[in-house]
């Protein structure tokens, strides 16, 4: 490995690489925004519009593993400045597009570029973290969680000023962010570890263990099912169970992701000095007496409480994606296309299910269901390794 690898993270490229973060998954919470003016200026239908939402997850998480695959196999660098690029611009384009096989094919394309994006610039962060890793990737996932947040915020005024041709701002941050890495890619290139000689060699320094990378990734699994189902009803919690306002829900909703935010950039040195697997096993069984208290408490305190569960829930997500490449040393690229992709994709499978809960039972229950969710992931998690 190159010697200045074994540092700590190195801050400048780690300032780039999470940025890229941020205006790339800045376009996925972009999507959810456009789609109540495609409905009203464009004259979609309902289905139309989940239609589009359906597509843009697909595109960008179920199809990372295929990109993680194609990195590890033949690093094709310029995937992270591309990837930003496609993203962003496929967004912009959805405002202008006159059809709806058109917008359809924007969004199809902007979630490519998301795809293309991430396990290369995952590679990379896992590079220039040195022996920090956690930390690194803690710095690096939380560019995504505030460009997801962000996403509604800078599309929604742009659109309610300009119409949805607004939406073709949305392709400036995405250019100057692709020039951007475009420049510091021969930088972040001093990082990479030096290429084994032979195949032999490289499976002897580096065996994977794939029993423990399945069982971790049905915990992330499991957590992306907390946490959507928690995006999902939040805000309606308040507004229905708690007879609060709607933007009191939705503050309440933005309080739990800032927490998450926050969450991220503490777990992460966390893991380092103390261990992942008991960072991860802390989180995952603070998780359920956490919601259960949530739903016991008023709607003000239960504002701390989510705090508390969003940086529970998405303050692990860096470090299972470290975990992961630890788990598949020789293949990172994939293993983070997995960990940030295909199973958080699934996860979100979880909404519409626990919709039907709720249609049926009830949002009270509906959390209960939540909280009772973290247990099997708490019990894959003890039965992960001890060390790395």
């Amino acid at each position: 490995m190159s010697e200045i690898s074994n540092k700590g993270v190195d801050r400048r490229a780690m300032a780039g690489l999470s940025a890229g973060h941020l205006f790339t998954d800045l376009n996925q919470g972009a999507v959810a925004a456009l789609l109540p003016f495609l409905i009203s200026e464009r004259g979609i239908s309902l289905a139309a519009a989940g239609a589009l939402l359906f597509a843009a997850t697909v595109s960008s998480s179920i199809v990372q593993p295929l990109f993680g695959i194609f990195s590890d196999r033949r690093p094709l660098h310029a995937l992270m400045p591309l990837g930003v690029l496609l993203a962003g611009c496929g967004m912009a384009l959805v405002g202008v597009a006159p059809t709806y096989p058109v917008i359809l094919l924007c969004v199809v394309m902007s979630g490519i570029g998301v795809a293309a994006f991430h396990p290369e610039a995952a590679r990379f962060a896992n590079y220039v973290s040195g022996s920090g890793r956690a930390r690194g990737m803690s710095f690096f996932s939380v560019g995504g969680n505030v460009g997801f947040a962000l996403g509604p915020a800078l599309t929604t005024p742009l659109v309610l000023l300009f119409g949805l041709p607004g939406a073709l701002f949305l392709a400036l941050p995405a250019i100057v962010m692709a020039a951007v890495l475009f420049h510091e890619l021969p930088r972040m290139l001093g990082f990479k570890p030096e290429v084994v000689e032979s195949e032999q060699e490289r499976v002897a320094a580096a065996p994977e263990h794939r029993g423990p990378f399945v069982r971790m990734i049905g915990v992330v699994t499991v957590r992306s099912f907390v946490y959507f189902g928690l995006v999902a009803f939040v805000a309606s919690y308040y507004e229905r169970v708690l007879d609060m306002s709607p933007a009191l829900g939705n503050t309440a909703l933005t309080l739990m992701l800032f927490g998450g935010a926050a969450g991220t950039l503490t777990m992460g040195p966390l893991a380092d000095r103390f261990g992942r697997r008991k960072v991860l096993v802390a989180c995952m069984l603070a998780l359920p007496p956490l919601v259960l208290c949530f739903t016991l408490a008023g709607p003000f305190v239960g504002m701390a409480l989510l705090v508390l569960v969003g940086a529970a829930t998405v303050g692990t997500f860096g470090i299972t994606v470290v975990m992961g490449q630890e788990y598949l040393p020789g293949r990172i690229g994939l293993a983070a296309g997995i960990t940030m992709g295909l199973s958080i994709g699934l996860g979100g499978v979880g909404a519409p299910v626990l919709g039907l809960v709720a249609d049926n039972a009830g949002l009270s229950f509906t959390m209960l269901v939540i909280a009772v969710l973290p247990v099997p992931g708490l019990l894959l998690a003890l039965t992960l390794p001890r060390g790395k």
